[in-house]
């Protein structure tokens, strides 16, 4: 395609890009074709596609391309049609990524931005066969490009532009797999650390209405990845569950903590109560623990891969010791109060850890279990997890309280029964008998 460059100069900017899109569709098709294993584009197409669509300048004598916000929207609604129109999805994969992956060179922060605003431009107007593409992005660029895409998606949906919720909620339905990935980087972009990696409200209640929906959506990146125990270390966990849980355990913590700061700041505002809405996120989490026993064990991976790891697990119970320590040490707040919160997320904890042993996620001795725990107070459920046996249990009850979008507040009869709505993953029954101490935060 490098003879091409000479045709687009004249051009004005837009027109040359659309003409390289077109291009480069033919381009890759006929790459396809031929089948060339495996299929790359080569160095001068992407030198093409830095200069004409990402415009970053050939030389430092050249002068760099811009186009206007209008122009910009133009490209962008060029892209998704073209996108939308090819139907070989291995040909808008490679198109893709000739377009968005990272080369480690000047115009990569054109790319990211160019990448955010066509996400969200593809989550706007449904552009399927783009957020398909984005989860394959996802799924092999560093995480630390994969939390900038996500945080534009919050700011863009949950931030900006209010009433704007119900658009990013619909790419539940429209696809599963980009939102498996975007809800695995907003759990490593939110990690409770400070106030500002504190996730919004209108994001929290979305993740907690899709997992309820549909539990077995956490795992869809998974059963669709074929190497999923050779991940690239910096790469998004391959399912969000580690995340998931992060958030579950510190919660009750770091919220009463943020709203103490408020009080004390004199702020008048007070965000709705999150209490129900992590208790029920919670119950989600140790109800797609239970689903793993069978997808493991047809994969012949059970006992052979952890999809909870070790490190992020023990970097978990240290910020938990530091936040328990800190909440002990407020004499603002009752201790009846500080002492139950704390409770909380030990009882948290120490489901999950049973859960996820007993079902094949985690994989570790129990030395190793008390050894990332010993700085932790006593907890007496906490306790028998780690000096007891596992007991590989069959099913999960469903507690009587579960989060209701209508009314944040209302206890609701029974959680709704587990059903996934992809045909790889077939629908587990619940059964009753086993009950967790339940401990929603009011």
């Amino acid at each position: 395609m490098g003879d091409i460059r000479q045709s687009l100069l004249p051009r004005d900017v837009l027109s040359a890009a659309k003409e390289l899109l077109y291009h480069l569709d033919i381009y890759i098709c006929n790459l396809v074709q031929s089948g060339r294993q495996p299929p790359q584009v080569d160095s001068k197409t992407q030198e093409l596609v830095e200069e004409f669509i990402l415009h970053a300048p050939k030389d430092r004598n050249t002068q760099a391309r811009r186009m206007s916000a209008l122009q910009e929207l133009q490209l962008l609604e060029i892209m998704c049609s073209c996108f939308q129109e090819q139907s070989r999805d291995t040909v808008r994969q490679l198109m893709f990524s000739a377009l968005f992956s990272l080369q480690g060179n000047q115009a990569d922060e054109s790319r990211m931005s160019l990448l955010g605003k066509l996400v969200s431009m593809a989550i706007a107007v449904g552009r399927v066969p783009i957020l398909e593409c984005a989860a394959t992005w996802l799924q092999r660029t560093h995480r630390g490009y994969c939390v900038r895409l996500a945080q534009v998606l919050v700011d863009d949906y949950c931030s900006m532009v209010p009433g704007s919720g119900p658009t990013l909620q619909n790419i539940h339905n429209a696809s599963p797999r980009f939102c498996c990935q975007f809800i695995t980087a907003v759990t490593t972009l939110y990690d409770l650390t400070t106030e500002e990696l504190t996730p919004p409200l209108e994001l929290l209640q979305m993740i907690v209405l899709w997992i309820q929906e549909d539990p077995g959506l956490v795992l869809i990146n998974f059963l669709n990845t074929a190497l999923a125990g050779n991940q690239p270390i910096s790469s998004l966990d391959v399912t969000p569950l580690g995340g998931l849980m992060r958030w579950c355990v510190k919660a009750s913590l770091i919220y009463s903590r943020d709203k103490k700061k408020g009080l004390t700041n004199g702020s008048a505002e007070c965000e709705p109560e999150v209490g129900p809405l992590f208790s029920a996120l919670h119950l989600s989490v140790l109800q797609v623990l239970m689903l793993l026993p069978n997808i493991l064990n047809e994969k012949g991976l059970f006992g052979r891969l952890a999809l909870l790891q070790m490190e992020p697990l023990a970097a978990l119970t240290s910020d938990l010791s530091r936040l328990l320590d800190q909440a002990d040490k407020h004499t603002h707040t009752s201790s009846t109060d500080s002492s139950g919160l704390s409770e909380l997320a030990l009882d948290r904890l120490a489901q999950a850890l049973q859960v996820a042993m007993a079902n094949g996620a985690l994989l570790c001795s129990r030395e190793d279990l008390r050894a990332i725990c010993s700085r932790l107070p006593h907890n007496n459920l906490l306790q028998l997890v780690l000096s007891g046996p596992v007991l590989y249990y069959n099913n999960i009850h469903t507690p009587p309280l579960a989060y209701s979008p209508h009314a944040a507040h209302s206890p609701i009869a029974t959680h709704p029964p587990l059903a996934s709505s992809h045909p790889q993953y077939p629908a587990q029954p619940f059964m009753t008998g086993l009950q967790f101490p339940f401990r929603p935060s009011h």
